[in-house]
C-alpha cells in the first residue's frame, strides 16, 4: 500500500533519522502532535509497527529499518530532481523544440539567431520547418511560429513580425496577355494558377515540395504570431 501523502514518508524519514519526534518536527516545521498523528496513521495503514517509543527515545523497528533504508534513498532522489526542475526558473535549460514555415524561419528566426547562444546558453535549439497547420501541443512542439488566423483561441500568443501581404509578380507580358481580372474570385484563381498553387486558401504551404497557396495572396492581411 502507497501512502496517499509522499509528506507521511518523509515524516517517518525524520523521526528515524533524528531518534526523535521533537527534533523531527522541528526540521520538517511542524507540531510534534501533528507528527505523531502522521506516523500512527502511516502505522495503521501498513499495519506493523515503525517506530518503538518510549518517553525517552525512539527507534526503528526492524520493519522501521527497512522502510528507512528504502524509502530515505528514494525520497533524497526526489528531493534531487524537484531541485533541478526548480533551478529552471533561475536559468533555462533543455531542449526547446520549435516549429514554422519556412519563410518564417528564414524572416523571424535567422536574423535573431547570432545573438541567441550569448542569451541562453544553456537552451539547444530543435527547428522544425512546415508550412502546414500544425497542432503544437500535439506533435510536442514547445512553441512555434504560425499565421495569425491559424493559432487556436486557447494559446497564448504574441506578435513577432508586423502585418505581410503577398504579391503577384509576373514580366509585362504576362499581364498583357492575361488582364485584370473582372472579379477577386477570378484574380484568386488566375494567380493560383500563374504560381501553381493548387490548395485552397485556407492552408499555408507544404515542406514536401507540394506547393499551396498562401491566405495573404488575396486582398487581406496575416502576421505571424508564436504560440505556446
Amino acid at each position: 500500500m502507497i501512502p496517499d501523502n509522499l509528506g507521511v514518508l518523509a515524516a517517518f524519514v525524520a523521526v528515524a533519522e533524528e531518534r526523535s519526534f521533537t527534533k523531527a518536527a522541528v526540521r520538517l516545521g511542524v507540531s510534534t502532535s501533528a507528527l505523531s498523528h502522521a506516523i500512527r496513521g502511516l502505522e495503521e495503514s501498513l499495519g506493523v509497527r515503525l517506530l518503538a517509543r518510549t518517553t525517552r527515545s525512539v527507534a526503528p523497528t526492524e520493519a522501521g529499518d527497512q522502510l528507512l533504508a528504502q524509502a530515505g534513498p528514494a525520497l533524497g532522489d526526489i528531493r534531487t530532481a524537484l531541485d533541478g526542475v526548480g533551478r529552471l526558473r533561475e536559468r533555462p535549460a533543455g531542449r526547446l523544440r520549435l516549429v514554422m514555415p519556412r519563410i518564417a524561419a528564414s524572416m523571424v528566426l535567422l536574423p535573431r539567431l547570432a545573438r541567441f547562444p550569448r542569451v541562453d546558453a544553456g537552451v539547444v535549439l530543435v527547428v522544425t520547418t512546415d508550412n502546414g497547420p500544425v497542432d503544437i501541443v500535439a506533435a510536442r512542439f514547445d512553441a512555434g511560429i504560425e499565421i495569425g488566423e491559424f493559432i487556436q483561441r486557447d494559446m497564448i500568443a504574441v506578435r513577432v513580425s508586423a502585418d505581410l501581404r503577398a504579391a503577384i509578380v509576373a514580366s509585362p507580358a504576362y499581364f498583357k496577355a492575361h488582364p485584370r481580372p473582372a472579379s477577386r474570385r477570378t484574380s484568386c484563381s488566375t494567380a493560383a494558377s500563374a504560381a501553381g498553387w493548387d490548395r485552397p486558401a485556407s492552408t499555408a504551404g507544404s515542406s514536401r515540395g507540394a506547393a499551396r497557396r498562401s491566405p495573404s495572396a488575396c486582398p487581406g492581411r496575416s502576421c505571424w504570431t508564436t504560440s505556446t
